[in-house]
């Protein structure tokens, strides 16, 4: 009898709601607030120039993982394009990537339910009590409960949760129009009163960057649908267009909103009591008692099905790299009903050390864009390397993107360009921790083989000087650096850096992915299909 494997159940609307399910949580709550506060009207702008950068990459992603359409398909690409110690390296950023979320939303909900359940938060420090941590693992084992099903069934439950996801901030727009539009909000201190540091500021560190990373959920599962060419550029090029727009109409409504008293300390003091978030403020003020009421429900579901979506695709995050053999096997057992159970287990024991007390959520939402945007921004690397080393014409591709060598680079710039604009603090932790296991990976090596001959380093070795240069770049920056770049020379240097690390990045990439492929399976890596990227010829 063979072994259970992932089910492909996955259909191109399931993959589209697991996009929105993910880009859909406790951003939407927060980021309208928090990107008004630094940078005004003009953080309408915002929400554009984080979607445009995020759509750049996802329109990668849709050519990358139609080729390859396997369960934690970013772990694959770095090795077939630059061997296993890059796909190492790697699979730990994804990891702490996507580990991350699900418990952050957990605590997003147990915040917001103190305003019914008094005593879950530290009013003083805004901690999580004793009881509202037992509450929030409780409420995370849920998310591990309910993932434990068949997909088929965790995306029905996640397209009946999306639909309220979109139903609700899709409400608020029209609602906060019809009933407050205060035109002058938008010139009253001007558009821009913080400039364009401001509007770069809130890419980054307002949330929009990390509302918008959900697209990848629709990757991560690219394994587990029967129609890969066909549902995943829909999914992951779809979501990220629906999104823009409603993130846009969010912000537009609640700056039009804003009563004169809301804006008497101008944009940055911005306030509304309760941590329900702004939009139910907004709505009790205006005398929407109906829409407050549904905000505040929204404010747990919202995030606690963002923890549900995160859950199931961390879990195939974990197979993958499990299977790839960057992790131990143990991670592969799949149930009979096509679920990686001891993949869930590991996700939910590691994102359990995230329920000590956490930073803010602005911060920490910086934090999860730029580590998010690092974990993607390989595939624009990759896409180049293969369009030489498995040429057009040559090799199927379900889903081309057009002009990939305009639209590749612009995505890898302005992936290193949110690492920028989130700041030193975010890059000195993220960087740094980096680092630390990367030392601890090469002195355990160096202890069981006696030498660290064996990596391949000839494919990993351009990034030390991308993870250093960008240190460095970021450090030199004006968000908590020592200001010796400004906003707009960092951005000029950047994508020079940039652009140079594209060249470096082509010199190590192996010439024979199919080489590499071949390799991958003979030492039980993920299992490929067959005819994943073969010549056309031979099909």
């Amino acid at each position: 009898m063979p072994a259970p494997a992932l089910k492909r159940d996955a259909g191109r609307i399931g993959l589209l709601f697991a996009s929105l399910g993910g880009m859909i949580g406790s951003g939407w709550l927060f980021g309208a607030m928090n990107a008004a506060k630094l940078a005004g009207p003009a953080s309408l702008l915002a929400w554009v120039i984080g979607g445009v950068a995020v759509l750049l990459l996802a329109f990668v992603f849709a050519e990358l993982s139609t080729m390859f359409p396997q369960p934690g398909a970013v772990i694959v690409f770095p090795y077939l394009c630059f061997g296993r110690l890059a796909a190492q390296v790697m699979s730990w950023v994804n990891f702490l990537a996507y580990i991350s979320v699900p418990p952050v939303e957990a605590v997003s909900v147990i915040n917001y339910s103190n305003n019914f359940i008094p005593g879950l938060v530290n009013p003083a420090s805004g901690m999580l009590t004793m009881t509202g941590v037992a509450a929030a693992v409780a409420l995370m084992a849920l998310f591990l409960g309910l993932n434990m099903l068949a997909i088929r069934l965790v995306l029905k439950i996640n397209n009946a949760i999306t639909w309220w996801k979109l139903l609700v901030p899709a409400g608020t727009v029209a609602a906060l129009l019809l009933v407050h539009m205060r035109a002058r909000n938008f010139t009253q201190f001007g558009f821009a009163p913080t400039g364009m540091n401001g509007v770069l500021a809130a890419v980054s560190e307002s949330g929009v960057v990390f509302a918008y990373l959900g697209f990848r959920q629709a990757i991560e599962l690219a394994g587990e649908t029967s129609n890969p060419g066909r549902s995943l550029p829909f999914a992951i090029v779809g979501s990220v267009l629906l999104c823009i727009l409603l993130y846009c109409g969010l912000e537009a409504a609640f700056i039009g909103a804003l009563t004169p008293a809301d804006l008497a300390g101008g944009w940055a003091k911005l306030n509304f009591a309760g941590i329900s978030g702004p939009f139910a403020g907004l709505a009790s003020g205006l005398g929407l008692t109906w829409l407050a009421v549904t905000l505040y429900a929204d404010a747990a579901i919202s995030p606690g099905g963002t923890g549900i979506i995160y859950n199931t695709t961390a879990a195939r995050v974990i197979y993958a790299t499990a299977e790839a053999g960057f992790m131990p096997r143990l991670f592969t057992q799949v149930s009979g009903n096509g679920v990686p159970v001891t993949s869930l287990l590991l996700n939910f024991c590691a994102g359990l050390l995230f329920l000590l007390p956490l930073p803010s959520w602005r911060l920490l939402a910086s934090y999860i864009s730029s580590i998010g945007v690092i974990a993607y921004g390989i595939g624009p690397l990759v896409l180049l390397s293969f369009r030489q080393t498995l040429p057009e014409g040559q090799y199927r591709r379900p889903f081309r993107l057009g002009m990939a060598r305009i639209f590749a680079p612009m995505a890898f710039i302005v992936a290193n360009l949110v690492v920028f604009w989130a700041g030193a603090n975010v890059t000195n932790h993220l960087l740094g921790g980096l680092l630390l296991i990367f030392l601890v990976y090469c002195g355990q090596q160096l202890a069981t083989r006696g030498t660290l001959r064996h990596l391949e380093w000839r494919g990993a070795w351009w990034m030390g000087p991308y993870f250093g240069g960008l240190w460095l770049i970021t450090f030199l920056g004006p968000a908590q650096g020592t200001g010796t770049l400004s906003n707009l020379g960092g951005t000029a240097v950047i994508s020079v850096f940039s652009l140079g690390i594209i060249q470096l990045a082509a010199r190590c990439a192996q010439s024979d992915p199919q080489m590499a492929k071949a390799n991958y399976m003979r030492t039980d890596g993920l299992r490929i299909p067959a005819d994943a990227h073969m010549p056309m010829a031979r099909r």
